[in-house]
């Protein structure tokens, strides 16, 4: 269903679930369990996960802060995208990593909800991506003592938004990580 001609692959994108980013997110422990139990069920189908990590505010390549979180283990073999904003294809090889695969569908899990989340959905789908926000499976830090919702808040309206979020000739919308089919 995506725009993209001849794109007819899937793949789980996990974005920033690094040791810098997370510390502090809303249900850090759950949120990781959920994304770890998608990311195994994607490598048993064979179905691509790509590993992006934000290379900004302290997270330099190679740091602990940078290392995506020891839960997760991401495998050598797997794609990891470096980005510096908050839309993981602004200016990284993501869209040419996703063309080579023929990827034309994503999951999308990970964190900071508010930010690189929600960044990443609406470039991937105005990119002709069919996108899918995996609903229990982001997080973001509490920003309330800023004016911002609570995190509670935040993850559910973005679901809420996304859900009914629509875009010609694609797949857009939430489901929870139990509904996800490889």
């Amino acid at each position: 269903m995506s725009t993209l001609a001849n794109r007819p692959k899937l793949a789980l994108l996990v974005i920033d679930f690094q040791n810098g980013v997370v510390a502090d997110v809303f249900e850090r422990d759950k949120v990781a369990a959920t994304i770890k139990d998608l990311v195994d069920r994607a490598r048993a189908t064979g179905t691509p996960v790509i590993w992006v990590q934000d290379v900004d505010g302290g997270r330099d390549e190679g740091s602990e802060a940078w290392e995506i979180i020891p839960e997760l283990n991401p495998l050598p073999t797997e794609p990891r995208v470096q980005k510096r904003y908050g839309d993981a294809f602004e200016a990284t090889d993501l869209e040419e990593r996703l063309a080579a695969a023929r990827v034309g569908k994503l999951f999308v899990a990970g964190a900071q909800t508010d930010a690189c989340i929600r960044s990443t959905l609406h470039g991937a789908v105005t990119r002709g991506y069919d996108t899918i926000l995996v609903a229990d499976a982001h997080t973001t830090e509490d920003l309330t003592e800023w004016g911002n919702p609570s995190p509670a808040a935040v993850i559910a309206h973005t679901n809420l938004y996304w859900q009914y979020h629509s875009a010609p000739d694609r797949e857009v919308g939430t489901l929870n990580a139990a509904d996800v089919t490889f």
